[in-house]
């Protein structure tokens, strides 16, 4: 079955670093990336630039309202996400301390599934 695990990072958390200290971050994240690839648990991953460069998108009445970031009302941004192939959620979350980001920032693990079950 496929999980995600999602990063939860504090908004603003990326500007107090140094490029040299997010390109080691990056480079450990890849390094993860590429261990999951090589036992076979890897589908897919990305990273996401920071919530200023995003937009939000509603649309209630059939009227679109479009929000453009920061999102000042939220705790946390989503700073990219791993989805693996694992047994079960235990196992998922388990692999998921494995996770550098887990040191900085939240690791979200969920199963997928559609949003009816």
């Amino acid at each position: 079955m496929n999980y995600m695990l999602a990063i939860f990072e504090e908004p603003g958390q990326r500007i107090h670093r140094s490029e040299q200290e997010g390109r080691d971050l990056y480079d450990s994240m890849l390094a993860f990336a590429e261990t999951l690839k090589a036992e076979g648990k890897l589908r897919a991953v990305e990273s996401l630039l920071a919530d200023d460069q995003g937009r939000r998108v509603q649309v209630r009445n059939g009227q679109p309202r479009f929000v453009d970031g920061p999102f000042t009302e939220a705790k946390e941004m989503i700073g990219g996400f791993f989805v693996v192939d694992c047994g079960s959620l235990d196992e998922a979350a388990l692999l998921a301390t494995r996770c550098p980001a887990a040191e900085w920032a939240t690791v979200e693990v969920r199963p997928v599934g559609p949003c009816w079950a």
